[in-house]
Order: C-alpha cells, then sequence, then structure tokens
C-alpha cells in the first residue's frame, strides 16, 4: 500500500489529490488546493505545493505538516502561459496643434457651446468690449466672486462664451450668472492651460452626450483645420466620446511632438517554412496564419516594435525564471484577441486617454523537461518525498474527467485553466489525442482591463466572475437580464445609483468605474467568447477524428474556468451547431469541474487508469 498525492500545478491555483493505492485499487482520501505562488512550472512553485499538500493531508484527519505519511508525489508537465498586448498603431496618440480637457466632471455647469479666446480671470477687467472670451478660473477664487465679476464683465459689453473653474463649482457659479454658460470644473491642471488661445466648451444636457466636441469635423470647422490637421485631431474627439463636458484649445504650432512605435509582423516558424502577419491586420488574420503553420516550432516578433518588445520580455522572463538560455526559450502556441486599448493623449492636461485599436496577445512557452526535473526536485529536497513528473496535462485531465458519473470513452475533454485551455480525445482502445493551447481566464482579464481601462487586475478577476447589476432604490436593483430583486433592508448609501458585481444573495460590490452596465457586460461577454469560445474549436478541432469536431459526441468541461456562471453556456451553444453534447464535467462525483488533472495524476500512477 502507498500514500500518492497528485499535484496540478495550475497558472492560478495549485491542486492536489490524495490517495490510497494497493495493488490496482485507489481510494482517494482527500482534495486540497492553493494560489499557485510564482509563474507555473517554476522552483517558485514549492510553497504554493507544500501549502495545498498540507491542505490536503489536514483533511484527512492527519498533522497539517505530517508530509511523512505520503509516500510519492506525482507532478504534471506544466507549459507556462504569459499574455501581454501589442498595440495596433502608436504607444502615444499623436496630436497636432491642440490641447484637451476632457475628464467629464459629473456636474458641470450650465449648457450649450462657447467658442473664444482663453483669458486669465484677473485680465478679464482688461479686456476689450464685444471680445469673444474663454475665462479661466483658479481655485483661489470663490464661486461668489467669480460669479459677480463674470456678470460685471458681461455688463460691460464683454462677450463672455464660457468657462473653465479648478474648483467643483460649475453649478454654484452657473446658478447665479445673469445669463446661462457652459462651464466646465474640476480642472486640476488650470495653470497649464495655454491663455490667449482659441477653445471650445461643450456642456450637453443631463442624461445626453457632447456632439460637437467628438466630431471632428466639427472641431476642424470651429478651429479652421485643414485636413491633414483634422486626420490629427482624431484621438482627440474619439477620446471625448461619450462625455458629458469637454473643451479642446488650440496650442501654438510644434508644442505637441510626433512619436510612435509601430505594432510591428509576428513571425511564425513551422516546418514549412517563416510566415509573418502585421499585428495592425487584426486578430482574425493572426490567427487564420496560425491555423495553417501547424505545427509551430517557434513565434518572433520583430525587433524594434511593440510585438518584438512583447516576444523578447516572454524569453527573458522564462529564461531568468528556468535557467534556460535565451535560444532554449520556444514559442509554441499564441493567442489573439481584437481588443480596445486606451492610450495617454499627447497634450492632455486632465489624464484625457483615447481607446486606440490594438490586439491582446497569449503567447505559451514550450514545455521543457529540464525546468520540470528542477521543480521536482526542489519539491523532493524540501518536503523529504520522492518526487516524479507524471504526464502532460491535457492526458492527465481526461482520465481525472472519465471519473464523471455517465461518461465513458470515447470522450473528448477541454480543461479551461487560467492560462492554458487543453484538449484531449480518447478512443475506445485507450489512446488519447491531445493539444495545450495558450489563452484562458488570465487572457479574458488582460482584455477586460484593455476594454474598460482598468489597471486593478483583481477589479477585472471580479468582473470576469460575477454577474452585474444596477442600484436604482433603497431597495431594489436591477439585474444584467433586466429583471429586477427587492430587499428586506435597505442597502448601504454608497452603492446607490451605481453598477455593482453580485458578489452574493447579500454582498453587492460597487464597480469604481464611470461605465454603464450594458458596456461592462460587454465587454465581459466578448473577452470570454474570443477567448474561450475561440479555444474550444480551435483545440477540439486538432483532437477531433480527421480534424472533423462533428465527429465528436460528447465533451466534458473542466478546470477552474468551467466554475464560471456563463462560460460553460457560451460553449455550448457553440458546440451545439456541430452536434456535439457538452457540460460541466463531476470529478469523481464529487469535485465538480475542478481536480481533473491531479486525479489523473493519482489513477496513471503504475500505468493504470
Amino acid at each position: 500500500m502507498a500514500i500518492v498525492a497528485g499535484i496540478d500545478i495550475g497558472n492560478s491555483t495549485t491542486e492536489v489529490a490524495l490517495a490510497e493505492v494497493s495493488g490496482d485499487g485507489k481510494t482517494f482520501l482527500a482534495s486540497a488546493l492553493h494560489p499557485t505562488t510564482g509563474l507555473k512550472g517554476t522552483v517558485q512553485n514549492l510553497r504554493g505545493i507544500r501549502l495545498a499538500l498540507e491542505k490536503a493531508i489536514e483533511a484527512v484527519g492527519w498533522d497539517r505538516g505530517d508530509f511523512g505519511k505520503v509516500d510519492l508525489i506525482r507532478l504534471n508537465e506544466a507549459a507556462p502561459v504569459i499574455g501581454d498586448v501589442a498595440m495596433e498603431t502608436v504607444t502615444e496618440t499623436v496630436i497636432t496643434e491642440s490641447t484637451m480637457i476632457g475628464h467629464n466632471p459629473s456636474t458641470p455647469g450650465g449648457l450649450g457651446i462657447g467658442v473664444g479666446v482663453t483669458v486669465a480671470y484677473d485680465d478679464l477687467r482688461n479686456r476689450a468690449s464685444g471680445e469673444s472670451v474663454v475665462v479661466v478660473i483658479p481655485g483661489s477664487v470663490d464661486f461668489e466672486a467669480a460669479s459677480e465679476t463674470v456678470n460685471e464683465a458681461v455688463d460691460k459689453g464683454l462677450d463672455v462664451k464660457a468657462l473653465i473653474c479648478q474648483n467643483d463649482d460649475g453649478v454654484l457659479i452657473s446658478n447665479r450668472l445673469s445669463q446661462p454658460l457652459p462651464i466646465v470644473d474640476e480642472v486640476s491642471a488650470i495653470d497649464k492651460i495655454p491663455l490667449g488661445m482659441d477653445s471650445c466648451v461643450e456642456v450637453a444636457g443631463p442624461g445626453r452626450v457632447i456632439e460637437v466636441l467628438a466630431n471632428p469635423y466639427d472641431v476642424a470647422t470651429i478651429f479652421g483645420l485643414s485636413p491633414e490637421e483634422t486626420k490629427q485631431i482624431v484621438p482627440v474627439t474619439r477620446a471625448l466620446v461619450g462625455n458629458r463636458s469637454a473643451v479642446v484649445i488650440r496650442t501654438p504650432m510644434g508644442e505637441v511632438k510626433e512619436r510612435s512605435i509601430p505594432a510591428g509582423e509576428i513571425s511564425i516558424d513551422s516546418p514549412n517554412g517563416r510566415k509573418n502577419v502585421d499585428v495592425e491586420a487584426g486578430a482574425e488574420a493572426i490567427m487564420n496564419l496560425l491555423s495553417i503553420c501547424h505545427p509551430i516550432t517557434d513565434i518572433f516578433g520583430q525587433p524594434g516594435t511593440n510585438v518584438g518588445g512583447m516576444m523578447e520580455r516572454v524569453r527573458t522572463t522564462m529564461a531568468k525564471l528556468t535557467g534556460l538560455s535565451i535560444a532554449e526559450i520556444h514559442i509554441q502556441d499564441l493567442l489573439a484577441v481584437d481588443t480596445m486599448v486606451p492610450q495617454k493623449v499627447v497634450g492632455g492636461l486632465a489624464g484625457e486617454f483615447s481607446q486606440e485599436n490594438g490586439v491582446a496577445l497569449a503567447v505559451m512557452v514550450k514545455t521543457a523537461k529540464l525546468p520540470m526535473q528542477a521543480v521536482a526536485e526542489a519539491v523532493s529536497e524540501d518536503i523529504g518525498i520522492k518526487v516524479e513528473i507524471g504526464g502532460v496535462e491535457a492526458d492527465m485531465a481526461i482520465r481525472g474527467a472519465l471519473t464523471t458519473p455517465g461518461t465513458d470513452r470515447p470522450i473528448a475533454i477541454l480543461d479551461l485553466g487560467a492560462g492554458s485551455s487543453d484538449a484531449s480525445f480518447m478512443k475506445y482502445d485507450g489512446s488519447v489525442e491531445l493539444i495545450h493551447l495558450a489563452g484562458a481566464g488570465n487572457m479574458v482579464n488582460t482584455v477586460i482591463c484593455s476594454e474598460l481601462g482598468i489597471e486593478d487586475p483583481e477589479l477585472a478577476e471580479s468582473i470576469k466572475r460575477y454577474p452585474l447589476c444596477k442600484v436604482e432604490s433603497a431597495y431594489h436593483v436591477r439585474q444584467e437580464d433586466g429583471t429586477v430583486r427587492f430587499f428586506d433592508r435597505p442597502l448601504a448609501p454608497d452603492l446607490f445609483g451605481r453598477v455593482a458585481l453580485a458578489i452574493s444573495d447579500d454582498i453587492l460590490q460597487p464597480i469604481p468605474l464611470r461605465v454603464s452596465m450594458e458596456k461592462v457586460r460587454m465587454a465581459r461577454r466578448k473577452a470570454k467568447k474570443e477567448v474561450f469560445v475561440t479555444n474550444a474549436l480551435r483545440a477540439l478541432e486538432h483532437v477531433a477524428p480527421a480534424g472533423n469536431v462533428r465527429m465528436i459526441d460528447h465533451v466534458v468541461l473542466v478546470g477552474g474556468s468551467a466554475k464560471d456562471f456563463e462560460i460553460p453556456t457560451m460553449i455550448t451553444d457553440a458546440l451545439a451547431r456541430y452536434g456535439v453534447v457538452s457540460g460541466r464535467g463531476n470529478v469523481r462525483g464529487s469535485e465538480g469541474p475542478r481536480n481533473a488533472v491531479a486525479t489523473g495524476l493519482v489513477l496513471s500512477y503504475g500505468g493504470t487508469s
């Protein structure tokens, strides 16, 4: 008899299946998981392995650190996956002869459009009557003094068109003016506003968004721009789309410089030679080329470009973590997804960003025996238990998935994790076809961050995992499917009017984004569909008999991402078009879709399954 621990090192979690093995019999004792420490497939995984194993030992009823009761640890072969974003156009948005304030304050004052020359508040009394001006009011001036001075100037014949304020005084000043004016407030960098320059201020009514300053041809009309200048102003207008208020100011010639770095080309090596594709051609062109280059021997990025820098970072990072030379690091797969990338606007005065087309990329480094052997040796030395490397994840996952009640050979599985999407197909005779592809849950987070301009990865993870709602009163919310839910107790005041995540029946978490519920939902579903549905289909095409997905009858979904509230449904809908039935697995009849690889590592011990 022996106690065997199957340990699956994933990109996000490390899972353990602990079993008693006697002859051909295997009795599972406990399961456990812990967040993976370090990059998957490196010696930094040691701490996560140790903690996960401690949890499993404790679940059996043994002392938490009693590793001596375990006779053997079997690790999976782990292929690291790294995600990043390659820009389609430039690293800095190019703007010539323009400065922009488009920070969209929550309570701008007044209404309409005002065009005039920017003047300092202290200089207002010195301006000639009939002159069209936009007054720049610093934070040292309170709203009563500001409104009084502006009213005096108007009475003397000065044509005041609009106001730009540093304080949050827009509404207060507007209520005290003798004539309505568009007012943009909360401009923190007001000292950087160039004076004596043509400018335009636009404030839309409640529930509406600006139209003139979001249209490049209207901006061209206001400032008398040439066709070439109009083309360069497009990033300004694009960044202002959806704002309720904005200011555009023309700056002196040459104040904003142009600098651009191209997205670059991707080169794919295969037995048929090297083929190239430009990132600007988009994700579809990249994935089409990838499909005809199978099997892939390596992938490179053009030096001196965004994608070249990304590929070099991947190789350098992996070389440092594995101890291999850069020449020994090969990229075996890539997933490309079209997305929008927020780019900081050059010349902006309020941290403006323009949404540029981009391509999100996840790449997978080819599995090497040496790095995994180093992990096994580190675990054995630290814990004092014999460690061996079992089969690759996709093979182990299908063995674990077969413990799902109601399954039998032939069977296909999709193992949906955080970093990779794996597929296996087991025939009647037990032979297995398998594939390991880049892109899964972490890639979804990357696309969500890009689409919504999020920098917090934990927020992106929460948006991916939980459904949305809009808090419409102290006692009810409107859920993303349109239904209304009522509460017995009043909701927290900070939730009112906010888009929130339904963490549980009783817990709502507001999203710190000024975007609609529909936009967040669209970004989330787009990311999941383009990552998981795309990978599900291309993975099954690789393992299906004759490459025909229709020849697969049943697909079992396993892995952490198979627990998602909508990914399994998306994949089921996509596979239904091929006449394929799919569903979430239940490993060993008790674990749900998790623990398939760890269970398979135990089942394959001794050459049996």
